[in-house]
């Protein structure tokens, strides 16, 4: 049984490693798996790199396929890129006797959905999100232009013909559900949710700071301030913390933004010296959560939104770190407020802030809490759960 995985996100990219190679590792083992990504010219150029994770990839066992990522004109470079996987994938089928295709969000079930028409193959449609609703959400596309009826007809098709729907969110199924086109042909839906490697991001070799007076009260930032983050809103919440436990600092783990979180903080009125700006490896997040005593993401309330899952919260959680985030993202509320690891707020007002931030800080002081977040995490985020989960597909797909 062999199985194509089709993303359109690059393997040289951390979200590649974190959440298409880390699922594929374990799956290889029961079957062959071919992988075709599409590689930006940027991480390409990096040759050590790039031979690093070609021979990570084939030490499991795995077949890569990397090619070349097309941006502009942005409509035929997707085009292009489409053709070409179409056609290495056709050559795959036949050469391969390929049985399943997993196809990571919608471009890749463009090619996905073609070569199941082609060759009556498995069709597996790994949403991800609501991708088109994302672009109008992050006002990247009009609601009624025509790039968005295209992509909304499209994802129409993925899913009438997909053989099994992946999501991140219940919310997001319970939404799909209501779809007028889906009644009298509701696909299989299945929730998978964006896992973590709770062996890396673990809380066992941390040091309390509950037995550590001497180490600040700190609150962990981690990842983008782009278009989906509200980071005025969370300086705005470090800002209470700092009223309400004056010695908080901001630990912020960020990649390329540092200019613009720099002149925000500064805007902010808030103290350079309460806030530490670093960059780190995957290895070296884990390692800074640990010795965290919050976390904290804001992301913008939008319809698109109840589809996605932020992998940071099974991250912060898997380390024993308590969270503050916000409704309407995904199943996060109810994660958060149901399983009592966090505080949820639901508007961002000055009192509603002031409360969550009372909220939380009480929580960072509770009996067992590391351990209770960390519960969490197995039971919700475990990569582990998640390959199981895929592994049962693939198995039920090719009888």
């Amino acid at each position: 049984m062999s199985v194509l995985y089709i993303s359109y996100d690059g393997m040289l990219e951390p979200l590649g490693k974190s959440q298409v190679l880390a699922y594929l590792k374990h799956l290889v083992a029961d079957r062959p798996i071919h992988l075709i990504s599409f590689e930006k010219a940027g991480d390409w150029a990096n040759v050590a790199e790039r031979k690093r994770i070609a021979r990570d990839i084939s030490g499991a066992g795995i077949v890569w396929h990397p090619l070349h990522y097309h941006k502009v004109p942005s409509v035929l470079a997707t085009a292009f890129d489409i053709m070409q996987c179409i056609i290495v994938g056709v050559w795959l089928c036949v050469r391969y006797k390929i049985k399943i295709i997993h196809a990571r969000s919608y471009v890749s079930s463009i090619i996905a959905l073609t070569l199941k028409k082609l060759f009556n193959v498995k069709y597996i449609f790994d949403m991800r999100g609501f991708w088109a609703d994302e672009r109008i959400d992050g006002d990247l596309w009009p609601k009624d232009g025509s790039m968005y009826r295209v992509a909304k007809w499209f994802e129409k098709r993925f899913l009438l013909n997909a053989d099994r729907v992946v999501s991140l969110t219940n919310a997001a199924i319970d939404e799909m559900k209501s779809f007028g086109y889906l009644q009298g042909s509701m696909p299989i839906f299945e929730t998978i949710t964006t896992c973590t490697d709770l062996d890396v991001f673990n809380y066992s070799n941390a040091t309390s700071k509950r037995e550590n007076e001497s180490q600040p009260f700190t609150l962990g930032y981690v990842g983008s301030v782009g278009v989906w983050y509200l980071f005025d809103e969370t300086l705005s919440c470090f800002k209470e913390l700092q009223r309400q436990v004056p010695e908080a600092r901001l630990h912020i783990l960020n990649r390329g933004d540092h200019d613009y979180i720099t002149k925000r903080i500064s805007e902010s009125g808030i103290s350079a010296d309460s806030v530490l700006l670093e960059v780190a490896d995957h290895a070296g997040v884990a390692k800074a959560m640990q010795n965290m005593d919050a976390g904290i993401f804001i992301i913008k309330p939008a319809y698109s939104k109840i589809a996605s899952a932020p992998t940071k919260l099974g991250e912060f959680l898997g380390c024993g770190v308590p969270c503050l985030g916000n409704a309407n993202v995904g199943d996060i509320a109810d994660i958060i407020v149901g399983e009592k690891v966090g505080v949820v707020l639901s508007s961002f007002d000055a009192d509603s802030i002031r409360v969550a931030v009372e909220e939380l800080v009480c929580l960072t002081k509770q009996e067992g809490i590391q351990a209770h977040c960390r519960d969490v995490a197995l039971r919700y985020f475990s990569l582990k759960e998640g390959v199981r989960s895929f592994d049962r597909i693939y198995r039920e797909l090719v009888v």
